[in-house]
């Protein structure tokens, strides 16, 4: 019998001063069995890094389809603006990705992240549309430690930093551009 994803509910608060977006969002969130709360996190975090009033930002059907992103940005005619992945999808995926969207952004986390980066970097240094951004180890797994089925988190972004809160606590996180 195979698993299914488990749902969680989010209501995002997202005060971002660098980009004057101000807004709250309910989202759900399903989990594939095989995805860890590290990833749901980054996902959330990136969601709110990048929501604006448009509403066309959505979560996909990720480890559940290889040929989708963890979010995406499509418009009304289905032509993808963004593709936003997080982890450490290999070049070929990379490059496929920046044929297909107007903008391609990474956001890759783990202890073996640099390794990842300096595999790729060379064979993705010609995609234009390619932005890669690290999370550190320590700031993951903290984001981790405030997952919960239900949660309220606030997202307070300043100057690239970005302050997360919740019930079980907050974390300061600062996403280092790779290129």
């Amino acid at each position: 019998m195979a698993l299914s994803a488990t749902i969680y509910k989010a209501e995002l608060n997202v005060a971002d001063n660098d980009r004057s977006y101000y807004g709250s969002h309910a989202v759900t969130v399903a989990r594939h069995p095989s995805e860890t709360d590290e990833r749901l996190m980054v996902r959330l975090l990136v969601y709110a890094l990048y929501v604006d009033g448009d509403e066309l930002l959505t979560f996909t059907r990720g480890l559940s389809e290889v040929d989708e992103p963890a979010l995406w940005r499509q418009d009304l005619t289905g032509a993808v603006r963004q593709w936003i992945e997080v982890g450490l999808p290999d070049e070929r995926r990379l490059l496929k990705a920046c044929g297909r969207a107007d903008e391609v952004i990474v956001f890759a986390y783990g202890r073996s992240a640099d390794i990842w980066w300096a595999g790729v970097k060379a064979k993705v240094a010609r995609a234009r549309n390619l932005k890669v951004f690290a999370l550190p180890t320590e700031v993951t797994l903290a984001l981790a430690a405030l997952v919960e089925r239900s949660m309220v988190l606030n997202f307070n972004v300043q100057d690239g930093t970005v302050w997360v809160s919740g019930e079980k606590g907050e974390v300061s996180v600062e996403p280092i551009a790779l290129n």
